[in-house]
């Protein structure tokens, strides 16, 4: 069995991994975090490389995935 994340950016970067990516709100809730410091902390994972989308999504406001780059299937 996989071994959940222990930390809160390890859950930030699995939540965002997933196809559908997640919310705002979603991210929030499972760190426990407010949403400047979701918001904020998002650069970071881009800053390790990957690159994260935020799309809208109607009156449910936005949400944040990471897209695969070619260096991610080397």
């Amino acid at each position: 069995m996989a071994q959940s994340p222990t930390t809160k950016s390890a859950k930030l970067k699995n939540m965002l991994a997933r196809p559908n990516g997640a919310s705002l709100d979603a991210l929030c809730k499972a760190t426990g975090w407010q949403k400047h410091s979701v918001r904020a902390a998002i650069p970071s994972v881009r800053k390790a490389g990957h690159t994260v989308i935020r799309e809208a999504n109607g009156d449910k406001g936005p949400v944040y995935r990471l897209v695969a780059t070619e260096s991610d299937s080397q």
